[in-house]
């Protein structure tokens, strides 16, 4: 298939889902508040930010969520649209800026097997198994299509002496499920092997997109499993009902879940509240639009429930979640523009944070 043919294609089925989630807005209604001219209601929502002044995150961890942006980044490099990730740790894209990582593993389910892609390494310097979890180029389709059904989720009975607690009348969204499930054998035995190598490093899952789905599924079953495992995703899909949001929420209650979000994104706002999805907690939301952001425009959200993220309030006729467009730019924008498996230098703006 030709550049130009591949292109068409994903222009096709973003076109295809912004019609039928237009239609569904219509039938389900526009956000309220709505006091713009129709101008205004056409040209763009106007999110309304509620930020405390002392809600940024600390520059620790702003530097932490940067490298697992650019971790996550050479997720990129894995299945069709790239050119892989060679060992010890080489890539056409970000390899070079960890030259301490060492290849475990890399999978790839296919398009035909929900289209997971991503791989394991360990980090020598900062003693880590890392888990890193593609994104697609299908999203909208994903979200959209008949696997949107949601499907009830049963939680892993438990591992090592842990009893897993139930998850009452807990719905997820199938098709992201069912990648999880075609992933999960292509990954664990890895997981398992590097952990019994190395039983002092931290096991760190990362992923982006539809990858930030997979990982909070796969979060979920490690620590069933017994492992204690910290989870970061960049422009997370929602992924279940109130009542596994709420589970989501529980089960990494005290323990290392970010879900960091970014304005203008529609992804964390899909698929529909309409449908019974609803976030889970634990969001840092980027509140600046263009790259490069600062720690002073990463903040920690409280409460999903306040909509003072990416939930904020909107005015206009436009509503964000339907800016499918934008799954080129701030869905992409997380620190980096990621999703791109090119050699990448120093920006002309620098690094994140940089003065």
């Amino acid at each position: 298939m030709g550049f130009l043919e591949l292109a068409l294609l994903l222009c096709s089925g973003f076109f295809l889902g912004f019609l039928l989630l237009l239609a569904l807005n219509l039938a389900f209604g526009f956000e309220k508040g709505n006091h713009l001219s129709v101008w205004d209601r056409f040209v763009g929502v106007i999110p309304i930010l509620r930020h405390g002044n002392n809600d940024s995150v600390s520059l620790q961890l702003f530097d932490e969520l940067e490298e697992l942006a650019r971790i996550v980044d050479i997720t990129y490099c894995v299945g069709m649209t790239g050119l892989g990730i060679r060992k010890p740790f080489e890539c056409a894209s970000r390899c070079k800026d960890f030259p301490d990582f060492e290849l475990v593993s890399m999978w790839n389910t296919g398009p035909l097997l929900s289209d997971s892609c991503g791989y394991i390494a360990l980090s020598h310097n900062s003693s880590r198994v890392i888990v890193a979890f593609r994104g697609t180029y299908s999203i909208t389709n994903t979200i959209a299509d008949l696997s949107a059904m949601p499907q009830e989720f049963a939680p892993y009975p438990g591992g090592k002496g842990e009893d897993t607690p139930k998850c009452e009348n807990c719905t997820v969204h199938t098709g992201f499920y069912a990648s999880w499930k075609n992933t999960r054998d292509e990954i664990l035995p890895f997981i398992e092997a590097a952990l019994m190598e190395h039983p002092s490093y931290a096991l760190t899952l990362v992923g982006h997109s539809l990858g930030g789905a997979v990982a909070a599924f796969a979060g979920i079953e490690l620590l069933s499993r017994g492992f204690k495992p910290s989870v970061t995703t960049f422009g997370e899909p929602r992924i279940g009902n109130e009542a596994f949001a709420r589970y989501v929420d529980a089960r990494f209650n005290g323990r290392d879940y970010r879900r960091v979000t970014h304005v203008g994104d529609p992804v964390p706002l899909l698929p529909l509240e309409e449908w019974g999805y609803v976030p889970h907690g634990n969001e840092i939301f980027i509140s600046k639009s263009e790259l490069p952001p600062g720690p002073e425009d990463v903040h920690h959200c409280n409460s999903t429930a306040e909509a003072r993220c990416i939930d904020a309030p909107t005015e206009g006729w436009f509503p964000s979640r339907f800016k499918l467009w934008e799954l080129f730019f701030s869905h992409r924008d997380y620190f980096w523009r990621l999703g791109l498996c090119i050699p990448v230098g120093e920006p002309f703006w620098g690094r994140p944070g940089d003065e």
